[in-house]
């Protein structure tokens, strides 16, 4: 049996469309349906670990929710920036399936160098992370806010390497079109994380209590739980196996590494700058209160949610433009990007509907309705009501910056995102907040404004690349 047979059997659609007009857009939603749905649901499980997380601290109390919330800001942040590099493998990679199928050493070296720059990135990360604290008190956060979040990321730290080696490996399953095997993976973690934090944060089985701190140990074990298990489901995938992503791991490819941090660094600083303007907002959020922070982190988590499904369709579109590029077909690479978007901004819409009309049964599902939470449920139907103002250009936005990673675009979104998060989003924060005097209210307004500014520009540019080619 050839190689190129092998390849098709393994489920790596080499062949492009061939329908013309209409049936090659239909075709096209198709491939692009096949390959997003497992994608999306990896994320959405994804955020199920975090959604269980949240839930758990929120009935330990407001204020362990709280510390957790500025650990886990300041956890992602350093985690975005070794992301990046492992981000990059899905391109590369489906690039080089786009040309040649049969490459089977140039994609082993692509993810082998993927994993080299986690090791690369992890030693300084952790140590960003181990003084958490000072950070939070220097950014005049709440002194017994900041000593719990550095507790909980000191705890948390430990899993980061293993994260972002899950991501890379995540990655070249993605791009040699075999997205379940990190479904599987996923839907492995939702169980082992939610047992892992009943059984840390309250002490169940004959383990301690151990509240705050058992959380980011459940996280830690949780990240290193996927990467194993990752690394396993490619062992016993023979068409993932094939490529052999371990063999001579310590042998270095020096242009292929080069170009991992070549184009992640840029894909890292653009989601950076989003993430940070986010984060920003979180950190701002906390000096107006305990309820305005926990209020804001539960509103945050449900767009964070919504936000999985255009993710999962833009990760998709990274490969299906990726290999569209790869081949020289340009026609192909502006269906594949415009039917993206097209499918992103549908789901939207639908998600902003619904948080706009039953955003009480959505806020009660995080805290129970007490005397003491109703401050914060009060606020967090405020948020979500922005929430769903915002939901179409959110989508948008990251669907065609995602199309533009597959074109190896990477350092145009990264000033098109500093200029629309931190020139337009983050001033109208500001301007809102405490030039109007409306708080947290102002905040969201400010990001949406944002998102709005860095979705119009992000359509432009693949516009105008995709007409080009």
């Amino acid at each position: 049996m050839s190689d190129l047979a092998e390849l098709n059997i393994a489920g790596i659609e080499t062949k492009p469309v061939t329908e013309v007009g209409l049936a090659g857009w239909i075709a096209e939603a198709r491939a692009l349906a096949r390959l997003a749905l497992p994608l999306m649901i990896t994320q959405l499980a994804q955020m199920a670990i975090m959604t269980t997380d949240i839930v758990m601290l929120g009935r330990l109390s407001s204020a362990a929710l709280a510390s957790a919330t500025l650990g886990n800001t300041v956890f992602f942040l350093t985690w975005l920036i070794g992301f990046g590099p492992a981000s990059a493998v899905s391109p590369m990679v489906a690039h080089v399936v786009g040309a040649n199928p049969n490459d089977r050493a140039r994609v082993r070296h692509i993810a082998r160098m993927g994993l080299w720059s986690v090791l690369i990135v992890s030693l300084p990360l952790i140590t960003i992370l181990l003084f958490t604290q000072p950070i939070l008190l220097a950014l005049h956060q709440k002194p017994e806010l900041a000593r719990g979040a550095g507790a909980f990321t000191a705890a948390l730290c430990l899993g980061l390497p293993a994260s972002l080696g899950f991501q890379v490996l995540r990655n070249f399953a993605t791009a040699l079109n075999r997205p379940t095997a990190p479904l599987i993976v996923m839907a492995m973690a939702i169980a082992f994380n939610a047992l892992a934090d009943y059984t840390l944060i309250f002490g169940h089985f004959g383990f301690p209590k151990l509240g705050l701190v058992g959380s980011g140990m459940a996280s830690a074990m949780s990240f290193s739980f996927t990467f194993l298990a990752m690394l396993g489901v490619i062992s016993w995938t023979p068409a993932l196996h094939k490529y052999r992503i371990l063999r001579r791991f310590w042998r270095p490819v020096w242009y292929e590494l080069a170009e991992v941090f070549r184009l992640g660094m840029p894909i890292g600083l653009t989601t950076i700058f989003e993430a940070m303007m986010f984060n920003a907002a979180t950190l701002i959020m906390g000096t107006f209160g305990t309820a305005s922070l926990a209020a804001h982190q539960i509103a945050m988590n449900v767009p964070s949610i919504t936000f999985m499904v255009p993710l999962g369709i833009a990760m998709a579109a990274t490969v299906r433009v990726g290999m569209a590029a790869g081949r020289g077909d340009g026609h192909a690479v502006r269906r594949a990007g415009y039917s993206a978007i097209l499918m992103g901004v549908g789901f939207m819409a639908v998600t902003s509907t619904i948080l706009w009309l039953i955003p009480e049964r959505i806020a009660a599902l995080y805290l129970p309705h007490t005397a003491a939470n109703v401050a914060v449920i009060r606020i967090a139907i405020t948020f979500l009501h922005v929430a769903a103002i915002f939901q179409i250009v959110d989508g948008l936005q990251v669907v065609a910056s995602l199309s533009l990673r597959g074109l190896k675009d990477a350092r145009a979104p990264m000033w098109i995102a500093g200029a629309s998060y931190w020139l337009a989003g983050a001033p109208m924060c500001a301007w809102l907040a405490f030039g109007e005097g409306m708080k947290g209210l102002g905040i969201w307004y400010g990001l949406a404004f944002g998102l709005a500014v860095a979705a119009v520009a992000m359509v432009a540019r693949f516009w105008l690349l995709a007409g080009k080619r």
